[in-house]
């Protein structure tokens, strides 16, 4: 039997993530400890108490999942009797199936997540673009809409296509939200 380890993306943060196993177990604090070092600022307690507003900021939430899902793997391989034989990440989770596989280390893996997360934030300002999910419908359907609703002012386009009935959108506030109406009108 083969075992993969799959790693979260971004959108898997929520406050108080991480506390338990930090409480618990010195390798877990260990990781927490390192992530505050490397970025200068207490990203556990920000994962530990928030507040959420700021923990789902991209440059807070990508190396706060990071840390949190990197401490999970050094329980499992420390602790755990299952010996994966593959790594894998959803979007940000790449970055910890790398750390996890050794082709970076933690520190190095946290300071780059948060320093993307911080050029993210940096290209689209903070409320003017948005992510939707869009669950049930065609990649065809999805594109069409995007393609009928985009303008230059306000765009809005397939961003990941994730499973043959999940697409997420992203673009502009605006047209991602007029865009989301659209396709729940058609089903989604």
């Amino acid at each position: 039997m083969q075992v993969a380890v799959v790693f979260p993306g971004q959108g898997a943060q929520t406050v108080g993530m991480g506390r338990d196993i930090a409480e618990r177990y010195p390798e877990a604090r260990a990781i927490f400890e390192e992530a505050d070092r490397v970025l200068g600022f207490p990203i556990s307690r920000l994962c530990w108490e928030g507040p959420a507003e700021d923990l789902t900021v991209t440059y807070h939430a990508q190396p706060a999942i990071v840390t949190v899902s990197y401490a999970l793997w050094v329980l499992l391989t420390h602790y755990g009797s299952i010996r994966p034989d593959y790594v894998a990440g959803h979007s940000l989770g790449e970055y910890t199936a790398l750390a996890a596989a050794g082709a970076f280390s933690f520190s190095d893996t946290v300071g780059l997540v948060y320093d993307r997360g911080r050029f993210m934030q940096e290209a689209v300002p903070l409320g003017v673009g948005a992510m939707a999910a869009v669950l049930g419908l065609s990649e065809e359907v999805v594109v069409q809409v995007c393609d009928c609703l985009n303008r230059p002012d306000a765009v809005v386009t397939p961003a990941n296509f994730n499973a043959p009935d999940q697409v997420v959108i992203a673009g502009h506030r605006t047209a991602v939200e007029a865009a989301a109406e659209e396709l729940k009108r058609q089903g989604a």
